[in-house]
């Protein structure tokens, strides 16, 4: 196969690859753990430090649960966020998070992660929504 031949192959086989396929959700998790708390985990409620982790989420294998010392309430990794309580996994978010840096449209967001465009509407609505109550404070 010629090197030019060979560039289009590639091409072609990296255009059928999924950009949900090269971050896990492990990977979605310890990069939210790292951005939330640079500190070590902190009690959303509390804001103790004196935190002990609690195993993980059934229905999410990569989502640790934890218990405060301080005020005995429990938690995850999402409580307190947007995330929180949402039916799509933390990676879907974090992708609409990158293709709206990239300054993608609602719709071509929804077209490259294969969401319903009112979906993707609601989601980008509530990170925007976030930002800007963020900056306000």
């Amino acid at each position: 196969m010629r090197g030019d031949d060979l560039f289009i192959a590639m091409i072609a086989e990296l255009m059928q690859l999924k950009i949900q396929n090269l971050m896990s959700d492990e990977q979605c998790y310890d990069q939210l753990r790292e951005l939330r708390w640079p500190e070590g985990c902190q009690c959303p409620f509390c804001d103790s430090h004196r935190v002990i982790r609690r195993g993980f989420d059934d229905q999410h294998p990569s989502k640790q649960r934890y218990q405060c010392k301080g005020c005995g309430r429990r938690f995850d990794d999402l409580t307190g966020t947007i995330f929180a309580g949402s039916h799509h996994p933390l990676k879907i978010w974090m992708l609409v998070v990158y293709f709206m840096w990239l300054n993608l449209s609602n719709a071509q967001i929804a077209q490259e992660l294969d969401l319903n465009k009112h979906v993707v509407h609601d989601m980008t609505t509530k990170l925007r929504a976030s930002l800007l109550e963020k900056k306000s404070r």
